[in-house]
């Protein structure tokens, strides 16, 4: 038997009871874990708001034994709907591996499988059969551009019926970082905490002293050539809990959005530049902003600081906080 995209309320041939509309088997692949966990928490939502009993089991496909998700498949004797949560689908044994491919092609009445993969070609076999068995596919694709981050925290305003204006939620970005799950709770403390439309006033107000020392304002420092205040941000910054690596990388972004921004037309509107760059109009500002001061060779040497930086800090070198600070030294004597 061959799946459809979604299962719509209908009759389970051995009991009666009308199915959950959620689908017979969906499939959550990507590696951002909080859009995961959204993902199957809404499957999860929609079958209890259908059946108030319905029964969540969540597996670990590494620690199964092979019949254990038939069991839970099997139907009730109380007729209790099941949705089977299977995580990190890619370490199923063989054994459970064969068993999920029978199930694909004959998925039982009175369950759902909610199966769980974090990207990547492990587990291909599985990923396959389930889109083949008409599996409902759920992307949680990993938010990597600033751009995206932004419109991310602009969403969970909307969700919740508040407003933010974009440089507020860029400012909340800026302080957060760039853990997703993260952002998703300072956004949810703003809007129990405040009312009305959240600019950046209110967010420089919850989160001050970050918003200050954060990764960005040592990468604005270190790049707009003032390599004193760079470091003592930098210091602020890591005994405060920042790590060196993501640091280093906000370095890696700002000095690369500097000389992609200069190769394109002056003239353009920001919207253009950043659409055709895939970053935020309010970044191809502030690259307008920073470039002067760099000649190409100087950046090629900042560049060039970092990337060797970042092999010092990833186990490389001995003192991961020098390779830093050294960098940032290179940056500032690399601008003219």
């Amino acid at each position: 038997m061959v799946l459809g995209s979604v299962c719509q309320m209908s009759e389970s041939p051995t009991d009666g009871q009308p199915r959950p509309p959620v689908p017979p088997i969906t499939l959550v692949t990507g590696p951002e874990e909080l859009l995961r966990d959204r993902a199957v928490a809404d499957v999860v939502r929609r079958a209890r708001e259908a059946d108030a009993d319905t029964e969540v089991r969540e597996l670990a496909a590494g620690a199964l034994d092979a019949g254990v998700i038939t069991g839970h498949s099997s139907p009730s004797l109380f007729g209790e709907f099941t949705v089977i949560v299977v995580d990190d689908l890619q370490d199923s044994p063989d054994e459970v591996a064969a068993e999920l491919q029978r199930l694909f092609a004959d998925p039982p009445e009175g369950a759902a499988l909610v199966l769980v993969h974090p990207g990547g070609v492990k587990g291909k076999a599985l990923l396959d059969g389930a889109r083949k068995a008409g599996a409902v596919v759920i992307e949680a694709k990993q938010l990597k551009w600033e751009n995206e981050k932004v419109r991310f925290a602009q969403s969970e305003f909307a969700t919740a019926h508040r407003k933010i204006t974009a440089d507020a939620a860029a400012a909340l970005v800026d302080a957060v970082g760039s853990n997703l799950r993260e952002l998703a709770s300072a956004c949810a403390q703003l809007v129990a905490d405040t009312s009305g439309t959240i600019d950046r006033a209110v967010v420089e107000r919850y989160h001050a002293g970050r918003v200050e020392a954060t990764v960005f304002a040592v990468a604005d420092a270190a790049v707009e050539g003032r390599p004193e205040e760079a470091l003592r941000l930098l210091r602020h910054a890591l005994a405060t809990g920042e790590d060196p690596v993501p640091i280093n990388a906000v370095l890696a972004i700002g000095l690369r959005n500097i000389a992609r921004v200069h190769g394109t037309r002056h003239t353009a509107r920001p919207e253009d530049v950043a659409r055709d760059l895939r970053i935020a109009p309010f970044q191809v500002r502030k690259a307008r902003g920073q470039y002067a001061g760099w000649t190409e060779e100087g950046l090629a040497a900042a560049l060039t600081a970092v990337a060797e930086a970042d092999g010092q800090i990833k186990g490389g070198g001995a003192d991961p906080i020098y390779a830093l600070e050294r960098a940032i030294v290179t940056i500032g004597k690399a601008r003219s």
